[in-house]
This record gives C-alpha cells, structure tokens and sequence, in this order.
C-alpha cells in the first residue's frame, strides 16, 4: 500500500512538473502541437492537468490502483486512476457510440461540463416534479452530493477520450437519479453492473463484482434476490448512456425518459 502511494504521489510531483511542459511542445499527439488559441476549453485544461505515463508506469499504476480501490473503497483517487489506465479500449468504443448518434456528437462538439458553475440546481429544485431536471436536483439534495466532486483525468493522452470518462464521472450521478438508485454500498454496487454493462469499463466490473463482497448480509441478500437480477436485464437492454445530452433534457418527464432508454424501475425496492 505504501508503495502504491509513493508511486502515485511520484508520478503527480515529478512527472506532472517535468513532463507536462515537456508534452505541450513534443506530444506526438497533433492536437497537443495544436496553439492554445485552437484548443477548446476542456483541451486547455487537459492539458495542464495531463501527466504523460510510459507503458510501464501505466502497469504499475493500474495493479497498484487496483490493490487500494480493493483496500479501500473510498479512495477516490485511485479508482479514478484505475478507470484511465485499464479503460482505454471502452473508452474508444464509447467515442464511437457517440459519434454515430447525432445527440453524442453535439457533446463531442460542445464538451458540456456538470458542475455548480455550469447547472443551477436551484432553478432545477423549482421544475416540475415529473421533470428530470426536477428528479436530479432532488436526487443531489437528499445525498448531500455536489457535482463539484469527480477529478480531472490525468493518464490519459488523448484528449477526446479524455473528456469521454470525464463526460462519464460527470453523469455518474444523473445516472443513479434516472435509475432511482441510492449512494449506499448496495446501490453503488447495482449502479456499477448498468454501467459496466453499458460502457465497457473494466472498472465499473471491478466494482460490481467485489463491491459485492462489502454488503452487509441482509444486503447481499436483497442484492441476489432483487437488485443483481434487475442490473443485469437493465443493463444488457439499456441505450447507450453516453449519447444523452442529459443537459437538454431538464424538462423532459423523467418517466418519458425512462420509457426511451429502456428502463423500468425496480417496484418494492428493499434496502
């Protein structure tokens, strides 16, 4: 564990510091070469953010960041880490979704980011409660959650893909509010089978399968009986989630929404 950290916290100092500036004028990648006055917001940002990472490194990052999410959960940051370094190959198939869908491609273009500067939850609070705009905001409010949360993407060295997972960190939560799922382990888990299911990530399998294995008894229960089943058929007949302009669809009745993805909601939800 302590060498899982040293060597996250090596790559964050010495390479953040010597290979960034390094990058911004040798990438190999055109739009790096690209001047900044032709760079979208979110390229820029990427940019400074970005920590270049050899193959080794990538290796290294990934089993250590696999070893501390399994230590512990709650490290954020290493599951984020996780999620760049093994993600590569579903990210590229979730560029290609949204690509071929006319709604996926005016993302790709506008790169919308979700956070308190860019949705005013209040006006959301004040939408009909049919609304999804209505369905999120009071999904944020009773989690005490902040879209200010999810990290910027750092191992990555391809911008598009880069604002694909952070689209997808993003919408997380959107996610649980259009499937009524809550924050606690047992939802977490539920969430992370549709989502590995519909993206691809190896992630999302990595934390449905031994998240699993941190519910308490009674959860798990319900968990075989109700909720796994239930993932699994929303999961396999869901839309792929990463083509909803979920920004352009504030007032839109949720249950309309729910009816086009293809999802129903778990009746007699128990905890």
């Amino acid at each position: 564990m302590v060498i899982v950290k040293c060597a996250y916290r090596s790559l964050g100092t010495s390479l953040g510091t010597k290979q960034v500036a390094a990058s911004a004028t040798e990438g190999s990648d055109a739009v790096l070469q690209s001047p900044s006055k032709e760079m979208d917001e979110f390229t820029q940002e990427f940019q400074r953010n970005r920590i270049p990472v050899s193959d080794i490194q990538r290796l290294i990052l990934s089993a250590g960041s696999s070893l501390a999410s399994l230590i512990d959960p709650r490290r954020h940051d290493m599951i984020a880490c996780l999620g760049e370094t093994t993600g590569r190959e579903a990210l590229e198939r979730m560029l290609f979704a949204m690509k071929n869908s006319e709604e996926g491609q005016q993302i790709l273009t506008e790169k919308p980011r979700i956070n308190t500067r860019t949705v005013d939850m209040a006006a959301l609070s004040k939408l009909p409660e049919t609304s999804f705009g209505y369905t999120y905001a009071k999904f944020m409010a009773d989690n005490n959650i902040t879209p200010d949360s999810r990290m910027e993407v750092r191992f990555l060295d391809d911008p598009e893909l880069a604002y694909v997972m952070t689209r997808y960190r993003e919408t997380h939560d959107m996610v649980h509010a259009i499937l009524n799922m809550p924050t606690n382990m047992l939802g977490e888990v539920t969430v992370k089978w549709v989502e590995a299911l519909n993206t691809g990530l190896p992630m999302c399998y990595g934390g449905a399968v031994f998240g699993a294995f941190r519910l308490r008894p009674k959860q798990r229960q319900n968990y075989l009986r109700h909720y796994l089943p239930w993932a699994l058929r929303t999961g396999n007949r869901l839309k792929p989630l990463m083509t909803v302009y979920w920004e352009k669809r504030w007032d839109q009745d949720v249950a309309e929404l729910r009816k086009e993805l293809n999802i129903e909601l778990m009746m007699n939800r128990k905890q």
